[in-house]
């Protein structure tokens, strides 16, 4: 997908900071419930075995069946919100949101996001010879996913859960404009969250306290910064999201460090739906070939590149949110 740094102004710097945060020294009892990094990495896998997930392609009908079942597996209402949704180049796009909803209803609800196709060009690639061809986007798609549906069956499992937890598969993210235009379109890249949030908002679907946006969450020696749309729309619930990752032993995935801004698909939850909902996202400040690591958009974005260390960081610390609130 492609993500867009923005400067960070001051105006949400202040807004940011001037959020009383809870006291660091404030313990919270780890939680006993297990994240499985094994079976995340199995979804993964098996989002991966259908080849790449791109936009009006069989893989992504696929794919997508597939998906959805797993989540009514685990006692999801499962809705599939297609539209008929025009990418930058004119291509009209076959887009289906994935919304899995928790039965349950007496309890606050969350969400938690991701999207789940993949990028038709690898136009990060340092091969130029590589850019018109697919991502298998095991990291950039399938990782987000993979957490979700890990999350999901713990969720059965366990109903001791302070809250309800609806998971929503957005479509249409990565079909934003490539490198080799000459232009940049910053509303060209998330067109299914963007949908999503527009009947959201004038609709009467059941209203979430926050959502959580899972990108790229399995990459190897990933970190995850602080983003700043985020912090500017819901630095409460970042602040929230790093101290789980601390309390259940994974804080040096989540350094206490600012990123910049990030066209993402949370952009749009937070601007057209209202829903204050930040974004997980992995981000390399040594890596020269893209802050984003140095598979993004390459033809190495593969099952070879996924790191279990990095899903059991960030799946353990949403065990420990989900649970512990």
């Amino acid at each position: 997908m492609k993500k867009i740094f923005w400067s960070v102004v001051a105006s949400m710097l202040m807004v940011a900071c001037g959020t009383a945060n809870k006291s660091q020294s404030e313990e919270e009892k780890v939680v006993s419930i297990e994240f499985s990094a094994d079976s995340a990495y199995n979804y993964c896998a098996a989002q991966c075995q259908y080849g790449p997930r791109t936009m009006n392609s069989e893989a992504h009908e696929k794919c997508g069946e597939w998906i959805a079942e797993q989540f009514k597996k685990y006692g999801c209402e499962v809705e599939l919100q297609k539209a008929d949704l025009k990418g930058y180049d004119g291509t009209m796009l076959k887009s289906t949101n994935i919304i899995a909803r928790s039965p349950k209803s007496d309890k606050p609800r969350i969400m938690i996001c991701a999207h789940w196709d993949s990028r038709p060009w690898a136009d990060n690639d340092p091969d130029e010879a590589n850019w018109k061809k697919p991502v298998m986007a095991a990291n950039d798609g399938a990782s987000g996913v993979a957490v979700m549906l890990e999350l999901a069956r713990l969720l059965q499992q366990n109903d001791s859960a302070a809250v309800a937890v609806d998971f929503i598969c957005f479509d249409a993210e990565d079909w934003g404009m490539p490198q080799w235009e000459d232009d940049t379109d910053a509303d060209s890249w998330a067109l299914g969250s963007q949908y999503w949030a527009e009947q959201y908002a004038a609709g009467s679907e059941r209203p979430y306290e926050y959502g959580i946006l899972l990108d790229m969450v399995g990459g190897q020696s990933a970190t995850f910064y602080r983003e700043a749309f985020s912090m500017h729309y819901a630095s409460n619930i970042v602040d929230k999201v790093w101290q789980a990752a601390s309390a259940a032993g994974y804080g040096s995935y989540f350094p206490a460090k600012d990123n910049g801004g990030i066209t993402d698909d949370h952009v749009a939850v937070n601007q057209k739906a209202g829903i204050p909902c930040i974004d997980i996202i992995n981000h390399y400040p040594d890596c020269e070939q893209s802050n984003f690591g140095p598979t993004w958009h390459t033809v190495s974005d593969d099952m070879q590149h996924i790191d279990k260390n990095t899903l059991q960081a960030v799946g353990q610390t949403l065990i420990q949110l989900l649970f512990s609130r």
